[in-house]
Parts: structure tokens; sequence; C-alpha cells
């Protein structure tokens, strides 16, 4: 993984220039024995897509990154030891677009794949790469389901303001968000938090963080999120932002571990309290049988 971010970062400043990293979508892919179709987008690039190579690569988790085919003026090679009738190139050049299919995808298939191509400005090294941001195949016979809830908080400090962006029940858990204003990705003061895990197994929420100066409150920002089943866009000047303590963002952002260990604490309240009540009842039972066997005894 180091060395294919290493690739990325050389890649995005070569020789001078400033290269687009192609965009790859969706960001995740959830399939089994179905096919699996992932895009490689690059606006900016000056060539005819159909004059450069495309490569795409595959990386397992704790593995290096493997070529496993490229394509070139409408040819596909696909390297060895890999089936060649599953894989599918189209190229678009008049949207600057590639297209790869996986068709009949099998566990064996797991993995998060990357486009990429030669940067035609480095002269200087012609093996440097741009690498595609990547689409992470998973293998499952579950489906995946979009947030249940997104919203934005709002936290006024003395000054400065403190955007809360919180986005709920969703799955799987690969998501990718970010800040921008009117014109541009907003990159400072943006802190994203770990996915964490819902009350339920299969749900996931994440939640990120834009501190800006407090001149800039009537300016309208923007939490964006791409997620395997659709994108959203939420601004800051709305009606529905809440405006909210400390306490309370923090309480919100952690109300599902909150709500699960709640829950969990009060199913053990119930358990002891029915436990006490069989002791209880029990007790009564056995002080009935023995009168009953004393008098018996008498008799």
């Amino acid at each position: 993984m180091l060395l294919l971010v290493v690739l990325v970062a050389t890649a995005s400043w070569s020789y001078g220039f400033a290269q687009e990293i192609p965009m790859q979508s969706p960001i995740s892919i959830t399939k089994f024995q179905k096919s699996a179709r992932m895009t490689c987008e690059i606006q900016t690039l000056e060539a005819n897509l159909d004059a450069i190579v495309i490569h795409w690569y595959r990386q397992k988790e704790g593995k290096a990154p493997e070529r496993f085919l490229f394509a070139s003026e409408g040819t596909v090679i696909v390297e060895n030891g890999f089936q060649t009738n599953r894989y599918i190139v189209e190229n678009s050049s008049a949207q600057k677009r590639c297209v790869l299919t996986i068709k009949n995808v099998i566990p064996d298939d797991a993995a998060t794949y990357y486009c990429a191509y030669w940067d035609p400005h480095c002269v200087w090294d012609p093996d440097v790469k741009i690498f595609g941001s990547g689409t992470e195949l998973r293998v499952s016979e579950k489906g995946s389901s979009p947030p249940a809830n997104s919203e934005i908080l709002q936290k006024n400090h003395e000054n400065q303001i403190t955007y809360v962006c919180l986005i709920e029940k969703f799955y799987p858990e690969v998501i990718r968000v970010t800040w921008t204003d009117d014109k541009k990705e907003v990159t400072d003061e943006v802190v994203k938090g770990d996915t964490w895990q819902s009350t339920k197994e299969d749900e996931y929420s994440v939640a990120s963080w834009l501190t800006v100066p407090a001149e800039n409150e009537d300016k309208k920002y923007y939490c964006k999120y791409e997620h395997e089943e659709g994108k959203a866009s939420l601004p800051t000047q709305v009606d529905y932002v809440k405006t909210a303590p400390q306490e309370e963002v923090c309480k919100t952002v952690n109300r599902d571990q909150l709500m699960y260990r709640t829950a969990y604490l009060v199913y053990i309240i119930l358990l002891l309290k029915s436990s006490m009540y069989y002791l209880i009842l029990l007790f009564f039972i056995y002080r009935i049988w023995a009168s009953t066997k004393h008098q018996g005894k008498k008799a």
C-alpha cells in the first residue's frame, strides 16, 4: 500500500506539472456471482484516450498491487494467470472514460482496483504512472444500503464555527466524505473520523468536522459524501442545520455507541430482576412444600 501511495504522490507533481488523478466510480461495489462494472475518468487528459495505454491493477489486502491487464488502441492484453474471457474494457474518447467489467464475480476477485496511465510530462522517469482513486470490490451475498440519515450540526465558539457532518447507518462502511465551498474543495481545518459500527452488525456511521473563522458564518459550505448507493451534498446555510452546545455535538456523534451500551445495561438489569423474581418464587414454593410436608408428618 505504501508503494502505491508513493507512486500517486510522485505522479501528481512530476516535472513541474500538476496531473489530475483519475477519478474512479463507484467508490465500492458489493457483488456476488454477477458482473461488476467500474469507471475510470481522466477529464483533463489532453491526448486522445485511444492513444494512451490504460493499465488496471488489483490490490488484495496486505499485498502489493499487481497489474492484471492493460488496454491500448482497442486491444486488451491480459496478464498470465488471469482469465481473459472474464474482463471487458470499453473506452469512450468523447467522455475520456475507460470502463472495466469483471464478469461472474467470485470470492477471489475481492480487492481494490486501480486504473493508471503513464505521465506524459515526466521525461526524467518514464516509469512514473498516475494511479486512480480506486474502487473496492466486495464479494458478498448481502446487498448494500444507503445512509438512513445525514445532517449537519453547528457549534459556535468565540472566534470560530465548527460544523459536524453526521452520516448514519449505511453499508458497506466504504464512504468518501469531502467539504467544499462554492468554488473548490476545502481541506484546511477538516477532520474526518473513522467509521464506527452502529447498533446493528451491518450498519456503519461516520462524522466529519470543518472549522472556519467566525466571520465566515454567512458563507455556505457543503458536506459531500459518496457511497456505493449514491451521492449527496448537504449545505451548511439551511434551516435544518442545528446549533448545539459542544456536549450535545459529542453526544450526537456517539449516540449509537451510547444507545447500544444503554440497551445492553437495561437487558442485564431486567435479567437480574427476573432472576430475583424467580428465586423469590422458588422460595415461596419451597415454603409451601415444606409446610405441607410438615403437616403431613403430624397427621
